[in-house]
């Protein structure tokens, strides 16, 4: 039998400790995004008896695993027990004790008494590999917990935040799909604009390309999160993609604009996805917030997606526009297409290598949305990104030193604009050197401020 304990001072009381564990999105926000796993169903709350299924990986195959909890009955925590599952046993006790000094705060322990299937044949051949890979996941656990835990009691704290009804568009995307579980956890009910029939009462029906939504279920929102959008880096830029590209960013928000600008009970803010593509190509120069539009194309979508909040604008409603870097996760985006090819040494400088490349870690995406909705100073254009700006060669020798490779293998400028022609000009060869003014102004901590530091957090390295 092997025990593993991961014991972290948290930010708040023994018992809100234990309901941010109780709330929907705990799974989701505690997996590490290197862990391709599958929650098939969720837990519906943590008392005895009640399980969650769902599906990892073994090698090249999927296994399922049913987890059963169990409350404590003499602490604050409860405990899992493994079902059926890869592990010969597992149980996991969530032990959350106040803490003396200060007094508000809690210390949250994670045990783990398992043992590895196959007896002493699978302890000799898998047991380093098992403990190390639990390490990290559990060491990944906790600075998550830490970090949601304290921006939500800052918002309390500071700004007087009290649960609100959230309206997310793109809640399945890379970005909304992190951003949901961050606000049901910090106890914020998400609702959803979804195409199609809604499957429960937290989904509202909505089509952007035929003009209609539901706005009498509206009527209850406090804040209003747009991320939804065609991908831009799937595909070449055919003129029919470009239309997609554009019609799915504009028509959808001048639908969500106009709609809430004429609802009776208006939301206080409206945080709506822009892009950093909206300075274009700018060489070394700096942009900020107040920086110009370029001439690319990209520029012009930005120019006209923000354009479409408009309506919300002069309505009164609190409009921000979150122009968005290179979003750092492997679970999707630029850093999973880049992996690959790093790992196998195919991995190199993009074009010159001269040109910046301005990325934001996916949990400062989803911390600036909600610095966004909770800072009642912030409105118009914020840039979304890392303070430190980098080359795309300085990018590029960060990322192969954290992944252990050699970085020899360049991807030259003309291969780039043959494989993918205007799409890898303006989103792999475009330098666009941004800085997050506004987020600082008003205080925004980064969880990841440094590359190599956001790269070792989102890859468990």
């Amino acid at each position: 039998m092997s025990e593993l304990i991961q014991r972290s001072l948290m930010p708040v009381s023994a018992e809100e400790l234990l309901a941010w564990h109780a709330r929907p999105g705990a799974f989701e926000r505690l997996l590490p995004p290197w862990e391709q796993v599958e929650l098939r169903t969720a837990a519906r709350s943590l008392s005895n008896g009640e399980r969650a299924e769902f599906v990892i990986p073994v090698g090249p195959f999927r296994k399922r695993w049913i987890a059963e909890h169990h409350a404590l009955t003499d602490e604050i925590g409860f405990r899992d027990q493994q079902i059926v599952g890869p592990f010969a046993r597992w149980e996991h006790t969530h032990r959350m004790t106040p803490a003396e000094q200060p007094n508000s705060a809690s210390w949250l322990e994670d045990r783990i008494h398992y043992d590895v299937p196959l007896a002493a044949i699978g302890r000799a051949l898998l047991g380093r590999h098992i403990r190390k890979s639990l390490e990290r996941t559990f060491a990944y656990r906790h600075r998550v917990t830490i970090a949601d835990l304290a921006a939500h009691q800052a918002a309390r704290d500071q700004q007087g935040i009290q649960p609100m009804n959230i309206l997310v568009t793109g809640s399945t995307g890379l970005v909304g799909s992190a951003v949901v579980p961050f606000l049901t956890t910090g106890g914020h009910r998400a609702l959803r604009l979804v195409r199609g029939t809604p499957r429960n009462a937290d989904e509202i029906a909505w089509n952007p390309t035929a003009g209609t939504i539901d706005a009498a279920k509206l009527e209850s929102v406090d804040a209003v999160v747009h991320l939804a959008g065609d991908n831009i880096a799937h595909g070449r830029w055919t003129a029919a993609k470009k239309a997609r590209i554009r019609d799915s960013r504009v028509l959808g928000t001048r639908l969500l604009s106009t709609t809430l600008a004429k609802l009776n009970r208006k939301p206080r803010v409206f945080v709506c996805a822009s892009a950093i593509g909206f300075y274009g190509h700018r060489g070394d120069d700096v942009m900020t917030e107040s920086s110009p539009p370029g001439p690319t194309f990209i520029s012009s979508v930005c120019r006209d997606w923000e354009s479409a909040t408009e309506p919300a604008k002069q309505a009164g409603i609190r409009v921000v526009n979150l122009r968005i870097g290179v979003v750092l996760t492997p679970r999707g985006g630029a850093l999973a297409k880049m992996l690959t090819p790093f790992k196998l040494c195919a991995g190199g400088v993009v074009g010159s290598g001269r040109q910046y490349w301005s990325w934001i870690a996916l949990d400062d995406v989803v911390g600036a949305i909600h610095h966004a909705i909770t800072h009642d100073e912030l409105t118009g254009p914020v840039n979304a990104v890392a303070p430190e700006t980098l080359t795309n060669a300085a990018f590029t020798k960060i990322l192969g030193r954290v992944l252990h490779r050699p970085t020899i293998a360049p991807l030259p400028a003309f291969v780039v604009k043959l494989l993918l022609g205007e799409m890898g000009e303006e989103l792999l060869l475009a330098s666009t050197r941004v800085v997050p003014n506004r987020l600082q102004e008003t205080g925004y901590q980064f969880r990841c401020p440094t590359l190599e530091g956001a790269l070792r957090h989102v890859l468990g390295r």
